[in-house]
């Protein structure tokens, strides 16, 4: 397993979330992200998550609710990667797929998209 330490994976988040482009980052509402380093024992391969209501899916009856969270998973990302490289960019698929859940995109438009 490819090694890397907590810190330098949250890095590694945090650039891919900075690499969204800002029209679409000013439009995220009421969202946190966090990295864990295992995902839930009944999904162990698990690279993101998406929890919360997604913007389209908001009506006036949203208020007061804790935030969304995105959960990005460091264990299965390492797992998966052979280099540095590969988990650049698959740390950057994984935020993007999450992000994209706030905005109402589902899996399978996604996958279409290469976000998968």
């Amino acid at each position: 397993m490819l090694e890397m330490t907590r810190e330098e994976f949250e890095e590694l988040v945090a650039e891919a979330l900075d690499r969204i482009p800002p029209e679409l980052t000013r439009l995220m509402d009421n969202v946190a992200v966090f990295v864990e380093d295992e995902p839930p024992a009944d999904d162990p391969e698990l690279l993101g998550l998406y929890e919360g209501t997604p913007l389209t899916d908001r009506g006036e009856w949203y208020a007061g609710v804790l935030p969304d969270r995105i959960t990005v998973y460091r264990g299965p990302t390492l797992r998966m990667c052979e280099s540095r490289e590969d988990v650049v960019a698959e740390t950057e698929v994984t935020v993007v797929h999450e992000v994209a859940h706030h905005f109402g995109i589902d899996d399978a438009r996604l996958h279409t998209l290469g976000y998968g």
